[in-house]
């Protein structure tokens, strides 16, 4: 395992790339945030983008995808603050949590917006999520491909030519270059970077017994009818330096609550509260790239530089594995499997290039933490 020299990011994770320096691209990304993209003349460049929306609209300006997490709170207010109509869209997971209810009908209620709650089937989701669970290890492939179709489509049937997301994960989290300030994320990006395994819905059909009517819900508008009419989609995170601190404390001055959440995965009280089932999407990152959520909030600290390196480590092994047990239940349940079946999916999908067998338990040879417990259950 090889990790970047200025925060705790392994070279294993998707999209990431250590350069000659050993210095990984989401923080080369980050450095481009601070000294080389002028932010001033991306807020210019929204501010035209959202005058051609106010021309262009009928009815709706813009679509905001929601959860009700810190970020959805903050994209509706920053929306608002530019005079735009918003239609809030959301996604409902079968595993929203009691504060991520909360949050929702707080934001709802105290931003006073328009909103659909969008719910799938929860036949077909379950079919979905125990497929793409089995055959790719990735419980979230469903819910990321509802993610982006239902916002599009709304958009396109009802003619509204923006979306507005929150974070750019290319400039936060490590994407190349050139794909850092993204303005645009059309089909070619969702495909690329849309959390999918690399597969699209057409990849699904007949797996466990699942038919192209099923998954109309996660699949996005046809060729034909973007070509009638395609909104605009784009991340905020590509016109505003994003801060996911700065975000939080915007989201609780109008009345986000996180206090009272468990931390179950990452080292954050106020992210990945909404949905039982993420912890497991995050969870399974350490069998297949040995790393945790953890490892993603611990290096933005560094970057954000509220803690340095060795810290962030020491930090690491106190938090540790965070398994979610609880969560791993609740998904057994939904899914009406055991829970054995979890944990057997879950090793088939161990990556066995980076995990060793030593004296009868798996390890990973040189992990950056020295102090870590390897006892997984």
């Amino acid at each position: 395992m090889r990790y970047c020299a200025k925060c705790i990011l392994p070279h294993t994770r998707p999209g990431i790339s250590l350069d000659k320096d050993g210095i990984c691209s989401a923080c080369r990304g980050h450095l481009d945030k601070i000294n080389n993209i002028d932010w001033n003349s991306r807020g210019r460049q929204f501010d035209k983008l959202i005058a051609w929306a106010k021309r262009k609209a009928n009815t709706y300006d813009c679509i905001v995808p929601v959860s009700g997490g810190k970020d959805s709170w903050y994209q509706v207010e920053k929306a608002q603050k530019y005079g735009l109509k918003i239609l809030c869209v959301t996604w409902k997971t079968p595993g929203r949590t009691d504060i991520g209810q909360q949050n929702l009908d707080g934001m709802i209620a105290k931003l006073g917006v328009d909103h659909i709650d969008f719910t799938i089937n929860p036949d077909i989701e379950r079919k979905f999520m125990v497929a793409a669970f089995e055959k790719k290890g990735a419980t979230a492939i469903p819910m990321h491909m509802a993610l982006f179709s239902i916002p599009m489509r709304l958009a396109v049937q009802s003619r509204i030519p923006l979306i507005i997301w929150g974070e750019n994960p290319q400039l936060e989290y490590g994407g190349p270059k050139k794909d850092r300030l993204v303005t645009d994320l059309n089909q070619e990006w969702i495909n690329k970077y849309g959390v999918t395994n690399g597969t699209k819905i057409e990849d699904w059909v007949g797996v466990n017994g699942l038919t192209n009517q099923d998954l109309t819900g996660y699949s996005l508008p046809s060729a034909g009818d973007l070509n009638l009419f395609q909104p605009k989609s784009i991340f905020l995170g590509s016109y505003f330096r994003w801060n996911s601190f700065e975000n939080a404390k915007i989201a609780k001055d109008y009345g986000f609550k996180s206090e009272q959440a468990d931390l179950k995965t990452g080292s954050w009280h106020f992210a990945d509260i909404d949905c039982h089932f993420i912890s497991l999407h995050h969870f399974l990152k350490w069998y297949k790239f040995g790393f945790l959520r953890s490892f993603d909030h611990l290096s933005i600290e560094i970057r954000y530089g509220l803690i340095n390196r060795s810290e962030a480590i020491e930090k690491l092994e106190t938090i540790g594995f965070q398994q979610p047990v609880e969560d791993v239940k609740r998904f057994c349940h939904f899914a009406n499997k055991n829970v054995h079946w979890f944990w057997d999916v879950a090793e088939r999908f161990r990556n066995k290039t980076i995990w060793k067998l030593q004296a009868g338990e798996w390890k990973i040879p040189g992990f950056i933490a020295k102090n870590w417990n390897w006892s997984e259950k």
